[in-house]
């Protein structure tokens, strides 16, 4: 089974510039979990996600220091505190979202779907081809794979 057999054509997308709150009420008024974020031109960007969003509600990391032969070492590198500080604080789409999302093609196959999100512990990835975005596959879609042959074991099942 390929990408382009379960994933969601025209999805819902969001501009970088969108602000944050308006973006949450689109992911909450349409039920579903990420989307694509595109730019001004019509180019895939980014991606935002609920978690991203919920990222907001997190405290500021503060950087553990610790002594080690009379000098202090942070444990958290500044970087990742600032992306943090940005993600809390975000305004946009732009600040909130992960740029450079990990895509497929709508010939990948399903097992290449599945173990990208397995291993980057990704809910939603956009489907490009030829640098347009043509859709995504969610984990539902994944999931609903299953259902069918589930029903076909239930029926073979004495």
């Amino acid at each position: 089974m390929l990408a382009k057999e379960i994933m969601t054509r025209n999805p819902v997308t969001v501009t970088d510039s969108m602000e944050i709150i308006k973006a949450a009420k689109k992911l909450l008024d349409n039920r579903i979990n990420g989307m694509p974020v595109m730019d001004d031109t019509g180019k895939l960007v980014g991606i935002l996600c609920q978690s991203d969003i919920i990222a907001q509600q997190k405290k500021l990391p503060v950087p553990s220091l610790f002594s080690f032969l009379d000098g202090y070492i942070s444990l958290p590198s500044m970087k990742n505190v600032e992306k943090e500080v940005r993600k809390i604080a975000a305004i946009t789409v732009a600040d909130a979202m992960t740029s450079n999302p990990i895509t497929v093609s709508p010939d990948s196959g399903i097992e290449t779907v599945a173990a990208l999100m397995v291993d980057h512990n990704l809910h939603t990835l956009p489907v490009v081809e030829d640098g347009q975005l043509v859709g995504v596959v969610g984990k539902e879609d994944i999931l609903r794979t299953l259902m069918p042959a589930e029903r076909s074991l239930a029926k073979e099942a004495p």
